[in-house]
């Protein structure tokens, strides 16, 4: 039986490290599952925008979303069934349900302009196809739709919705999701991991972020503190998790999330797009710097040495 869907903490948005021909490394997804979850988390999201879905069949999705759920047990697994084929969305809920998936996330389709009246339209095929509690998605910026507050109100009354996830550059949107979502009885996740301090303050109850997969232990001490009432100082940990986002985003999303995983020592596989040797400089840059500054933190970086070879074949990282 699926756990409860997540009504609050720090989860893990997944990057999903693969081979060179893209199949997923399942041996390096368990590692790094079991390290995430000996820190402490309390969720994850599968085949979010980290896990770089739109680079996967269905096929291999299905077989990350058995992987992940099974890794992840006990924790609750939201997975995102995104795609601009309605027919995908419908099979890929289905396989959720059915491998133990506690929700489902959906994001506007993508690529082809929607208006809202379509987007709801999607999300309804969506929510009856999975059978199961729903997510919506907001990362206008990777889908080019917005969700409109008229829609997330709209869906909340026809579906069962769980909650939201906020990404992008709308920082100022969580507020009135927030408003929405205790009207409507849902909740309000953040994809602004850098900024979580604010985000609490905003109402929201959590984050699903790519850096969790980097320092999940410095978010969860934050989280403690700012949501759970834990003595400590927010201000030092705001400022390196705050300094690590600033690090990795000299490289573009989501590579970038693989260079501060691999800094920590973390087993990330091969690109799934081809990269060029600028962005493979900048790569091993960002494993370079960051391991200096995680080590003078205090963070465990276990191989980061071994890990700064980009495509090594002596190696399951770059």
């Amino acid at each position: 039986m699926a756990s409860p869907y997540p009504k609050k903490g720090i989860l893990a948005a997944l990057w999903l490290p693969t081979d060179a021909e893209g199949n997923l490394l399942k041996r390096e997804l368990a590692a790094n599952i079991d390290w995430l979850k000996r820190k402490g988390i309390h969720g994850v999201l599968a085949l979010g925008s980290t896990g770089e879905f739109p680079q996967m069949s269905a096929d291999r999705r299905k077989e990350a979303i058995t992987a992940v759920i099974e890794c992840a047990a006990p924790l609750p697994v939201v997975v995102n069934i995104s795609d601009i084929r309605p027919g995908i969305v419908g099979e890929l809920g289905r396989h959720a349900r059915a491998a133990g998936a506690c929700a489902v996330a959906i994001m506007p389709p993508g690529f082809y302009p929607s208006t809202q009246d379509d987007v709801l339209a999607h999300f309804l095929y969506a929510a009856e196809h999975a059978d199961l509690p729903v997510f919506l998605y907001n990362f206008p910026e990777l889908t080019g739709t917005r969700i409109n507050i008229e829609t997330v109100a709209k869906f909340a009354d026809r579906a069962n919705m769980a909650g939201i996830k906020q990404s992008g550059g709308e920082f100022d949107y969580h507020k009135e999701l927030v408003a929405l979502g205790k009207e409507k009885n849902y909740v309000v996740f953040s994809g602004a991991d850098t900024r979580l301090a604010e985000v609490f303050k905003l109402g929201a109850v959590g984050c699903i972020g790519g850096l969790v997969n980097i320092v999940p232990d410095l978010m969860l001490d934050l989280y403690n503190i700012c949501q759970e009432g834990k003595p400590g100082d927010p201000g030092i940990l705001a400022d390196r998790i705050k300094f690590t986002g600033a690090m990795v985003d000299r490289l573009t999303f989501p590579l970038n999330v693989s260079a501060g995983m691999a800094a920590r020592g973390r087993p990330v596989g091969e690109p799934k797009a081809r990269v060029s040797p600028e962005s493979k400089r900048i790569h091993d840059t960002i494993i370079r710097d960051l391991s200096v500054a995680f080590g003078e933190w205090g963070l465990e970086c276990a191989n980061a040495e071994n890990k700064m070879a980009f495509a090594s074949p002596t190696n399951a990282c770059f």
